[in-house]
């Protein structure tokens, strides 16, 4: 890898194993293969059990925000989140890029500190000493599922918190303006992702495609518009 510029997978998985050696069953860490379908982008996982996620499942919603454009730099470092089940993780993400300059891999680091915490807040009670007021973890920053549906079906969840309104609810300016939301958060890069909202919002697809027109107009959309990229997620 450092010889010829390029990416070498072999090394990356090296890099894998050095991680998943030195930190144990609790820390999963994921090689993504961001050229693949988004629904099978993981091609290699180490202690899968952290997120109950396997080889074959498809990327979580920041990739998608990267892949899209709307984050320009996404790496991120010690960020919080939470499993489904209930699991407290600290995260790190990094995304590689080809000599082309696009994004090829990412790659994942999330630590289970479940019970480090728990063990943490007993000491805090045993010793009653307090250094300062701890600022409180975001949780809920990154998604993970096992598949695209799911994870189209939660961006659809945080579009109706964000718009203040479930879905069914919403007039056209507040559908319009959750179209916004799932075209910034990279929704509409996942195939058939379209016929999703247009089945939540009950639209056609010719409303869809004149709302999503709408917002990418307006400029507030990262990137450049690509109306034949979408369509064909459509089909």
């Amino acid at each position: 890898m450092p010889n010829s510029g390029k990416l070498d997978s072999r090394a990356l998985t090296q890099i894998v194993n050095l991680i998943e050696q030195q930190f144990g069953s609790n820390c999963e860490v994921v090689l993504h293969d961001l050229s693949r379908p988004y629904d099978s982008t993981i091609v290699d996982i180490r202690n899968g059990h952290v997120t109950d996620r396997k080889v074959g499942d498809c990327g979580s919603n920041l990739g998608l925000e990267v892949i899209r454009g709307t984050v320009r730099d996404g790496d991120k470092f010690n960020y919080f989140t939470t499993t489904k089940d209930g699991k407290l993780l600290r995260s790190s993400s990094i995304y590689l890029r080809d000599d082309k300059k696009n994004v090829r891999y990412s790659l994942c680091v999330n630590l289970d500190i479940t019970e480090s915490v728990k063990f943490e807040a007993f000491l805090h009670n045993q010793n009653r000493f307090d250094l300062g007021a701890e600022q409180a973890p975001q949780s809920g920053e990154e998604v993970f599922v096992n598949n695209v549906h799911e994870l189209v079906e939660s961006m659809l969840d945080r579009g109706a918190v964000f718009i203040g309104k479930p879905v069914e609810e919403m007039n056209k300016e507040e559908r319009t303006r959750l179209i916004e939301f799932l075209d910034r958060k990279g929704v509409f890069l996942i195939t058939k992702s379209g016929e999703k909202i247009c089945e939540a919002l009950g639209i056609t697809r010719y409303t869809f495609y004149q709302m999503l027109e709408t917002v990418r107009k307006r400029g507030s959309s990262a990137g450049p518009a690509d109306s034949d990229s979408t369509e064909n997620r459509m089909e």
